[in-house]
């Protein structure tokens, strides 16, 4: 799977990666050197990231699911059970 970035966020990571270049290493990288390096993160890095973010959103989901009866569940036959106090009247 291919990770797409919106024109303005990639745009924003570059400048970040220019600067970081710059101030880490003393190194002024050009826009083509960090728009080739930002490919290679999303293409060599990415997928490792998106993969574990996947797998955390599905245990956090499957945790919510499974707790599910506990968060919905409603006892059934209560009216007999609140109204057992007036019973004799």
């Amino acid at each position: 799977m291919e990770i797409k970035l919106t024109k303005d966020t990639e745009q924003k990571l570059i400048t970040s990666l220019r600067r970081y270049m710059r101030e880490e290493f003393g190194e002024d990288a050009g826009e083509l050197k960090a728009t080739l390096f930002l490919r290679f993160c999303l293409e060599e890095i990415g997928p490792s990231i998106y993969n574990q973010a996947i797998q955390d959103a599905r245990a956090f989901m499957q945790e919510k699911v499974a707790d599910l009866e506990n968060v919905c569940y409603v006892h059934e036959g209560n009216h007999w059970k609140q109204s057992s106090g007036r019973r004799g009247r």
